[in-house]
């Protein structure tokens, strides 16, 4: 494992590592506008959102790593305090990275880059009608992390109205992972899909507190064949299976299995979301 201090290397080299290990990162639209009334586009993946109550998106237009120069999309916050968050989708980013580009201020990028801007309704930035979640906020707050090339500034912004299609919504009316189809950020020019076989679901602990690895027996706890992941698995349940129902299940699987044959059944079990039958079989 190499070793060092940010302040060791070039910040390109730095920058480099930092969205690479950091990934996937959101990707989001920024539509803002200037005094003039100039309106602007830029897709941003140092961004996220930060609470519920109040509602906050954080995105940060760092400065350019070869010029040092700040971004328009932050010149015109500074003018305008207000900014549509547009969250972007596979099906758009061809053009959200055409939209990327430096153009100079005062190029309208929903023109270059072929999206349509539709007015808001609380605010005065466009919003992007092809994106399926449409943000409206208010800049609270712009924080200026440095003055040099790569250096961030930390948009702080509070969502006041809301856009959401109808399209990327499940029967209940909350957002359809399957259906929203987003893209992440990582190093270089590499990005990724939150789609079909990339999803997977997690049973959250929530309030019910799972046993832990502690408690798993040691035989089980230094398996060469259970990953750290099979045994966070095995760890969240709330309760073992009783003595009856292990010996239930025995009785119904009769199986000699050796350590190693065992516990790979038991991987299987587990990526099947088994876990429960996976404890039987390693208590029986």
């Amino acid at each position: 494992m190499i070793t060092f201090s940010p302040s060791d290397i070039p910040q390109n080299i730095l920058h480099s590592h930092l969205v690479s290990s950091v990934g996937p990162r959101p990707v989001c639209f920024a539509s803002t506008i200037d005094a003039q009334g100039n309106p602007n586009l830029s897709p941003f993946s140092f961004f996220n959102v930060f609470g519920s109550n109040p509602p906050i998106a954080v995105f940060s237009p760092a400065r350019s790593g070869r010029t040092g120069q700040q971004k328009n999309t932050l010149e015109n916050v500074l003018e305008v305090p207000e900014v549509v968050i547009n969250i972007v989708t596979y099906s758009m980013v061809q053009q959200a990275s055409l939209a990327s580009a430096e153009y100079p201020k005062g190029v309208n990028e929903f023109v270059k880059s072929g999206f349509t801007s539709i007015p808001s309704e609380k605010i005065r930035p466009f919003r992007v009608k092809e994106s399926p979640v449409q943000m409206e906020c208010k800049v609270l707050e712009v924080k200026h992390t440095g003055t040099g090339g790569g250096s961030g500034n930390l948009i702080i912004c509070e969502v006041i109205h809301m856009h959401i299609s109808e399209d990327v919504l499940t029967p209940d009316g909350r957002i359809d992972q399957q259906k929203i189809d987003t893209v992440g950020r990582m190093g270089g020019h590499w990005y990724c899909r939150a789609h079909g076989d990339a999803l997977f679901e997690l049973a959250q602990p929530n309030f019910n507190l799972g046993i832990g690895i502690d408690a798993i027996p040691a035989s089980i706890r230094n398996s060469k064949v259970l990953t750290g992941n099979n045994l966070g698995q095995l760890g969240n349940v709330t309760h073992l299976p009783s003595d009856d129902e292990v010996k239930q299940y025995a009785a119904e699987n009769p199986k000699k299995l050796s350590e190693v044959e065992l516990h790979k059944q038991v991987q299987k079990l587990l990526e099947q979301n088994k876990t429960e039958e996976a404890w039987k079989l390693l208590l029986g």
